[in-house]
This record gives structure tokens, sequence and C-alpha cells, in this order.
């Protein structure tokens, strides 16, 4: 009788685990043809991986602990479809990698993790959600994630949040070498969202710091939606710069998307290594999860500035790029 008790137990126990957890595998599969003009080693024709979105398999875990409290965790890894090979030099899951509390006071992340300022960037900036032809990270500031980071994001109260990040440079002897340090606080009520957002990091010696300060803003006007962005930027050699990005997506008839920005950087050093990029895009949707999509964007470099055209997964090689492609999400 005891043995048969203990044993309806644990399979109540069981049950009650697997519901209150889970287990959730993603990804997405991009590829598409890529044309580059003017890059030094003269035109390129290539396969592309990761073209509108890095293709990426990630698992996502979730546990409710009681009371209100979730535990989750991500996973991610990147590939190239093109080849197979593993993205960000080899490792398992260099896109994400991190263990999270969230609860009633807001969320406490612990990891290998995006940055605030690419959220805000991929999120709310940037039209092309750092992807195609268009990517803004062609111009703006290219630091994508931070290893070794606790990060904690406030609930949103009245339309307000914020999100802090520190990333321990983990150098003996010396906190403050190559340590990160980004932040931002958000306004997000209907169709309009607004933030502020700065980053620095300093160098292995510590002896100087890049900073990237940037607002942000997107409003939907029914089918259409704009954004538009300023940064203030300053680099390692003590180097200022200016960025700004004016843009738009539409939602079409027939399931069509037309996407376009334009981004001017400004350099203050008086060498005047200024750079402007136009671009376009166009992406039809085949069903819930996949598309097909165009995008061309020319970048104009003046006195020695060596800007590129890129995709989301590839900096590029010329200061001209036609993509092509299709990409599903599973």
């Amino acid at each position: 009788m005891m043995k048969k008790y203990l044993m309806s137990a644990m399979a109540l126990a069981s049950l009650s685990a697997h519901a209150q957890s889970s287990l959730t595998v993603y990804g997405v599969a991009d590829a598409g043809m890529v044309l580059e003009r003017g890059g030094d080693a003269g035109p390129v024709q290539k396969v592309g991986s990761g073209v509108a979105s890095s293709s990426r398999l990630g698992f996502k875990g979730r546990e409710d602990l009681g009371g209100g409290t979730v535990l989750t965790f991500v996973l991610e890894n990147g590939y190239s479809i093109d080849t197979g090979a593993a993205k960000q030099n080899g490792a398992l899951f260099g896109r994400q990698a991190l263990i999270c509390l969230t609860g009633d006071a807001g969320s406490l992340s612990i990891g290998h993790q995006y940055t605030p300022f690419y959220k805000v960037l991929n999120n709310v900036a940037d039209p092309f959600a750092t992807g195609m032809a268009g990517n803004a990270q062609n111009i703006f500031d290219g630091t994508t994630r931070v290893s070794n980071t606790v990060e904690y994001i406030t609930p949103r109260v009245a339309g307000f949040s914020a999100d802090v990040q520190y990333g321990l440079g983990e150098v003996a002897g010396d906190t403050s070498k190559y340590r990160y340090l980004g932040a931002s606080g958000t306004y997000e009520e209907g169709a309009l969202t607004v933030v502020l957002v700065h980053q620095q990091r300093n160098n292995t010696a510590a002896s100087a710091n890049s900073r990237n300060t940037m607002l942000a803003a997107r409003y939907r006007f029914g089918d259409i939606t704009g954004h538009a962005a300023h940064v203030r930027n300053r680099d390692l050699l003590g180097v200022e710069s200016r960025d700004t990005l004016l843009g738009f997506s539409a939602q079409l008839a027939g399931a069509n998307k037309l996407i376009a920005s334009v981004i001017d950087h400004h350099d203050s050093s008086g060498v005047g290594q200024h750079a402007r990029q136009a671009a376009i895009g166009i992406a039809h949707s085949l069903s819930r999860r996949t598309d097909v999509y165009a995008a061309y964007g020319h970048i104009s470099n003046s006195n020695g500035a060596a800007f590129r055209v890129g995709t989301a997964a590839d900096s590029g090689s010329g200061t001209t790029g036609l993509n092509l492609g299709v990409r599903h999400v599973f």
C-alpha cells in the first residue's frame, strides 16, 4: 500500500513539475544572394547567411518558482546556413547564454547578453532591425553583446522602464580594465516609444574608454511606423562624431512591407571623414513564419571614411550592397 502511495505521489510531483516548467527550441534560417560593389578587392557575388536576420538555433527554458517568481534561461547558437560553420568565432552559444530571475521587482540576468544600446538600435531606432543592406550598424556602433554581464530591468510603471547592465572586464588586478557599462530609460505609451541610452567600454589598460549616447524614437501612424535616432560618439582615441537616422516602415497591400532609411555620419575631428547611407528594402510574407525580401543600400564616404554596406551577419566589403533572400522563423 505504501509503495503504491509513493509511486502515485512521485507521478503527481512529476506532472506538477512538468506543468510549471517548459523548454522551447527556436531559431532562424536565413539565406540569400548578396552583391557588393565598391570594395578594394573589386565586386563580390556570394551566397550570404543571415542577410535579414542572423541564422540561429536556440533553447529557452522556463520554470515557475512560485510567488510570482520565474526562472528562465537562453542558450543561442549562431551558424552560417551557406556553409554550416559556427559564427561568433566558433563559440557554442556565442549569440546568447544567460540565466534570469523575473518577479514583481523586475528581472535580473547574468551571462553573455545583448547590450542595452543594441537592443534600442535593433528594436526602436532602425526600421531594418539591423538587417539587410540597410543595417544601421553599417554606421552606428557595432557592439552587439557583451560577456560576463549582470543586467537589471525594472518593471514598467506609468509607461517608464529602465535597463542597467554591468560587464566585468575580468582582468586580474584591476576591475576597471575592459569594463562595460550600459543603461537605458524608456517611455512607451500607445503608438509612441522614446528611449535614451548610454554605453561606455574601457580598453584593456583602462587608459581610455569609448562612449555612445543615443536618443531614439518610434511612432506608429496606422500602417506606417516612423523611426528616428541621434547618437553622440567618442572612440578610444578620443575622436568624436555624431550619427543621425531617419526612416520608416510601411505595411502595404498583399502582405508587403516597405522599409527605408537615411543615416548621416558627421566626423567632429576636423578631418572631415563624413559618410551618408541611404537604403530601401521590401519584404513579402509567404506565411506567418516565412518571408522573401530584397534590399539596396549605398554609402557615400568622404575624406578616407571607410564604412561598408553589410547585412545582419556580415560587415560587408563594398560601399553598395544588393540583397535578395528568404527567411524562415521557427
